[in-house]
């Protein structure tokens, strides 16, 4: 079949998240003016370069209680810092948790039963025992199209991995099992890897 989004897919669910598949969840951690920390699983999420170190995520929809967008951008609007934490399968219910919609003034650290630690760069919590957390200083926010589709752009400055990821130098995917998005309300987890030698190696 073809479609084009303008017209609508005609199907029982939207295609779109199921076709762009699998993508890393970026576990945004962020801190507002208020002191509150806030939580949430982003699946627009990916790193953009490599020096320096960047990162970007897309936030879509929006809260009643924050105009126009939701507690992520809000805060890292007031405070120009972000924490990507990254998500392991044997935190995906503390992450599924997190995404539940609660009062601006709650945290889903706490909804969700969850330690934090402070980052060593950036004042800002990361997740308590993620295999990896990267620091970011906000280097933009952008307006997409359509009703409240922001993209944040970050420069990471400063990078924890957990000690036993760390095998033979290498950080190693397969000992903690990376959770990703598909689409619906489907995910899967990187078990085996194989390797390709570039053509100009």
């Amino acid at each position: 079949m073809f479609y084009q989004p303008k017209d609508g897919h005609g199907l029982p669910h939207n295609p779109f998240n199921a076709i762009v598949t699998p993508r890393p969840i970026g576990w945004i951690s962020s801190r507002g003016q208020d002191g509150v920390d806030n939580l949430a699983p982003y699946s627009f999420f990916n790193a953009t370069a490599y020096v320096p170190p960047q990162v970007m995520f897309s936030s879509t929809g929006a809260k009643d209680d924050r105009p126009g967008t939701k507690d992520s951008v809000t805060n890292i609007r007031e405070t120009g810092v972000f924490c990507v934490n990254i998500v392991e399968y044997a935190m995906r219910d503390a992450m599924n948790a997190s995404s539940a919609t609660i009062p601006a003034d709650q945290s889903e650290f706490d909804h969700a039963g969850l330690n934090r630690v402070e980052c060593e760069t950036i004042a800002c919590a990361r997740v308590d025992g993620v295999p990896a957390a990267l620091e970011c200083e906000m280097v933009d926010i952008v307006q997409l199209r359509g009703a409240a589709n922001f993209l944040v752009l970050g420069e990471v400055t400063g990078v924890y991995m957990r000690d036993d990821c760390l095998k033979d130098g290498m950080f190693d995917v397969t000992s903690f099992q990376p959770l990703t998005r598909l689409g619906y309300r489907d995910y899967s987890v990187i078990t085996d890897l194989f390797t390709l030698a570039r053509p100009d190696d």
